[in-house]
This record gives C-alpha cells, sequence and structure tokens, in this order.
C-alpha cells in the first residue's frame, strides 16, 4: 500500500477540526473519570459516559467505549472484560473514540484512586513512554514501525512489558477506516502531523495490572 493512500483524507478534512476533535475528547475522559468511584463496574461507566458526551455535543463514536478496571486493565482492545468493579485501591483506563464536527477524536489514560503506588507507577510510566516515543517522532523523524522498536527498548528499560498487539492507527475525517491505512506500528514511513495515534499499552511483568495511553502525534 502506498504512503500517499495510507495518509490519504476525506474532502471535508480541517486540521483546527481534528485538534477540536482531540481536545473535546480529552475533556470527555476527565469528565468520565470524574464519576468514577469504588463499587463503579465497567459496564455502569460506560452509562454514564453517555451523559458526558452529550453534555460535550459529541456527534457519535467511531469506536465502542472502553473502561477497564483491575486486572482487566491488562486486556487488548478485543478481548472481553472479566465482571469487575473498581476497588477502594485500585486501577483503571479509559479509552475513548469519538466525533466532533466530522472528525474523530481518540485518547486514553490511566488513573488511580486510593493508594495503589505500584499501578500509580505503572499509569505514570505509560504517559512516560508515550512522552518519550512522541518526542523521538519529533526529534528523529521516525516511521512508524521504529517507534515501536523504540518504544519496546524503552518499556524494558523502564521495567514494564509492552503489548505488542496495541500498534496505533490512522484518524481523520470521519470515516478514517475508507482509507484502510493499517497500523502505525507497521509503517514504514514517517507518519505525518495529525493524522495518527500513537498508542502505549503496558503492563507489570509478573502481576495482573497495565496501563494504556494514547493521544494525536501532533507538532503543536
Amino acid at each position: 500500500m502506498n504512503t500517499v493512500h495510507q495518509e490519504a483524507v476525506g474532502g471535508r478534512f480541517d486540521r483546527q477540526h481534528m485538534l477540536h476533535a482531540r481536545e473535546r475528547s480529552w475533556a470527555a475522559l476527565h469528565g468520565i473519570r470524574e464519576r468514577m468511584r469504588p463499587g463503579i463496574s465497567e459496564d455502569e461507566a460506560k452509562a454514564e459516559a453517555a451523559e458526558v458526551f452529550a453534555a460535550l455535543g459529541m456527534e457519535r463514536l467511531w469506536h465502542p467505549v472502553i473502561i477497564r478496571i483491575g486486572s482487566n486493565t491488562t486486556k487488548t482492545y478485543r478481548e472481553r472484560s472479566e465482571p469487575v468493579r473498581l476497588g477502594e485501591n485500585d486501577i483503571y483506563f479509559i479509552d475513548l473514540g469519538l466525533v466532533f464536527e466530522g472528525h474523530e477524536g481518540d485518547v486514553g489514560d490511566t488513573f488511580v484512586i486510593g493508594h495503589a503506588p505500584q499501578q500509580q507507577a505503572c499509569a505514570e510510566a505509560a504517559r512516560e513512554l508515550f512522552r518519550v516515543t512522541a518526542n523521538a517522532w519529533h526529534r528523529e523523524g521516525l516511521s512508524g514501525e521504529a517507534l515501536y522498536a523504540f518504544a519496546e527498548q524503552q518499556a524494558q528499560a523502564m521495567g514494564w512489558r509492552l503489548n505488542h498487539e496495541i500498534k496505533g492507527h490512522r484518524v481523520s475525517d470521519f470515516p478514517h477506516a475508507v482509507h484502510k491505512a493499517g497500523d502505525l506500528g507497521e509503517y514504514g514511513e514517517r507518519p505525518a502531523d495529525g493524522l495518527w495515534i500513537l498508542e502505549i499499552q503496558i503492563a507489570h511483568p509478573t502481576e495482573a495490572y497495565g496501563a494504556f495511553y494514547e493521544d494525536l502525534l501532533t507538532l503543536g
């Protein structure tokens, strides 16, 4: 597949709308975070998320809302969660794919409630790994493939296990899927500004918890 097609956009594409979708998606994520409390289940949290989306003027979902709690934080996008409720000292992540003004936002972050220092370290490590990997894209112009090789080396050095099944993807004006761009981790060129989502999912090498962080690769 050629690079031009892999970074193709639709006729409505506008970079400012992409940045707006990103900003609104982060607002939605933190709105859900404010509702997370001990005892809530993943399904209950997703039901309450609909109220957050409506208040922000979301047009539609482009992928299902994903909220993972506790040991489910090690699961990938397509794996089913086990029934679980948020504990007093626990970890969870939120992964949103929302459409605003016809453009796709895709954001994810991990949080801890109560006192769970090891899980907190994992959440912070996912953010840091995203930061240093995105900085490598800024600084060195790495290809998508090279970005994930870099992320793997960094994760090992930090003492975490990188989930190799999570490799990032395209976004654009909805629906990006018509361009069939493939995964960022399999893209052999330097990803363009404002078109690709860098996804990072890590796990503790032996314990049943992990963390997730994703955001748009942008020079802005």
